[in-house]
């Protein structure tokens, strides 16, 4: 295993694979802080050249976090698909690289192997690409996923409704739901961060949603983004019922426990919410992400962001979720700076996601202590249009009011629909067409008026 290079005299050693991949990952603050980033343009170049001749074999028997310490990792390796593993695990990584950004290799090809590659392989892929080459390669990936309705459809653009209240009123819960709803966002999930994680509340707000989905007849899905043990008490109780299961994850198990969780929960949640839950299924999982969360619970064993970022959804395809995002930007510049730092993240998230089978959505955020805009935002949001993500967030005015950061508005997720010729998932589109606030591809004059809804 060769992890050394000569550029202009130079000689670059690196000590391990680990370092290699985080030498060769684009500049992140968090990678900075963590005194594990490039020290110079040329020693990330002298790491993308070790990389890319590192072989899928090389990768694999060296993961971020060994076997018998993390059960992450475990998982990860258990679940690798051997008749893929064993088409490529002689290829080299760079050879990957080029073999899936060729034009005559389609997006079925690709997914047909990408069950044999790790997290680390997936993310050393990515680290050898440009922007460009993450938009392409990631749009050709098509991946689907049913709970009661159907993501990820030819030319379908998906979108999170959330209704987030400081104080998880149910009348300014459905206010917002019902405004979201008249400019057709929502198809997704009408999925709320509820203030106080309580059995409660989360039986307030799974009611509430439930009750608007049924009222109105909606063909969606609903979702308290409480923490699973939460949710797991009161689906258990039987006074109440959700189509999803959400739970941030991480990409060790140390930082999982830190988030209170372990993967014999997640497992039980799954099955739980499969035979009791209200969805039609089979996924009825949502997991969030987003990149150095492993840096802030000093879970991340000195391994880059990204690739502890790929480990998440490594974790999060054993179980067949319907949704998966990455808060691309919620973490703050402790871990992605400034616009380039976050539309970089956001691409790499949403291939990488893609690359592992999943639907991947992203949450085009920034905190207001960045030095990021909107304008950034809805740069970043106009690139995974054309990277294939499979949904977007609906707030008011992308102002979330209880979490206090930024995101992408009801209006965003319509103006990218239009722009692109993008569609909402069919049997929420035949909806919107019911109730008049969609004609011919374009939302009409209707949209934007809740009192629609109460006629």
């Amino acid at each position: 295993m060769n992890l050394k290079t000569t550029l202009y005299g130079h000689t670059y050693l690196f000590s391990d694979i680990k370092e290699v991949l985080a030498k060769a990952s684009e500049a992140k603050s968090g990678d900075t802080l963590a005194g594990l980033a490039a020290s110079s343009t040329l020693e990330r170049i002298a790491a993308k050249a070790v990389l890319a001749d590192l072989t899928v074999q090389e990768l694999t028997e060296h993961p971020s976090v060994s076997y018998e310490e993390d059960a992450v990792t475990r998982l990860i390796l258990d679940d690798l698909d051997q008749n893929s593993y064993h088409q490529i695990e002689h290829k080299s990584i760079g050879e990957l690289r080029d073999w899936i950004l060729s034009s005559s290799v389609s997006g079925w090809d690709i997914l047909a192997l990408s069950n044999g590659m790790t997290s680390e392989v997936i993310a050393a892929i990515s680290k050898l690409m440009g922007n460009l080459d993450l938009v392409y390669a990631g749009n050709k990936l098509r991946i689907t996923a049913t709970c009661n309705t159907t993501i990820g459809g030819e030319n379908i653009l998906a979108s999170r409704l959330q209704p987030n209240h400081p104080i998880d009123d149910t009348e300014g819960v459905t206010a917002v739901t019902l405004e979201g709803l008249s400019y057709g966002i929502g198809d997704a999930v009408l999925g709320l961060n509820p203030s106080i994680d309580t059995f409660d509340s989360t039986l307030s707000i799974w009611n509430t949603l439930g009750e608007i989905r049924d009222k109105y007849q909606i063909p969606t899905q609903t979702c308290v983004l409480s923490h699973i043990t939460t949710q797991m008490k009161v689906l258990e109780s039987g006074q109440g019922k959700a189509d999803l299961c959400f739970q941030s994850i991480a990409g060790s198990e140390k930082a999982c426990n830190a988030f209170g969780i372990t993967l014999e929960m997640l497992s039980e949640a799954w099955k739980m919410f499969l035979e009791d839950g209200s969805a039609k299924g089979p996924n009825v999982m949502y997991f969030e992400t987003g990149q150095a969360s492993e840096l802030s619970s000093s879970a991340h064993y000195d391994t880059d962001q990204q690739t502890m970022e790929c480990r998440c959804y490594g974790l999060a395809r054993h179980y067949q979720p319907f949704l998966v995002n990455t808060v691309v930007g919620f973490m703050g510049p402790e871990y992605i700076y400034d616009t380039k730092q976050l539309i970089r993240a956001g691409l790499e998230d949403v291939f990488c996601g893609h690359l592992h089978g999943l639907p991947m959505g992203c949450d085009v955020c920034y905190t207001n202590h960045m030095p990021v805009d909107q304008n950034d935002s809805e740069t970043l949001l106009m690139l995974l249009a054309n990277s294939g993500c499979h949904y977007f967030m609906g707030l008011p005015q992308a102002d979330d009011i209880m979490l206090m950061y930024q995101s992408t508005s009801f209006h965003d997720v319509a103006a990218v629909r239009e722009l692109f010729h993008k569609r909402p998932i069919p049997e929420f589109e035949a909806w919107m067409i019911q109730h008049g606030i969609w004609k011919d591809g374009h939302l009409t004059e209707l949209a934007g008026d809740p009192t629609i809804f109460l006629h």
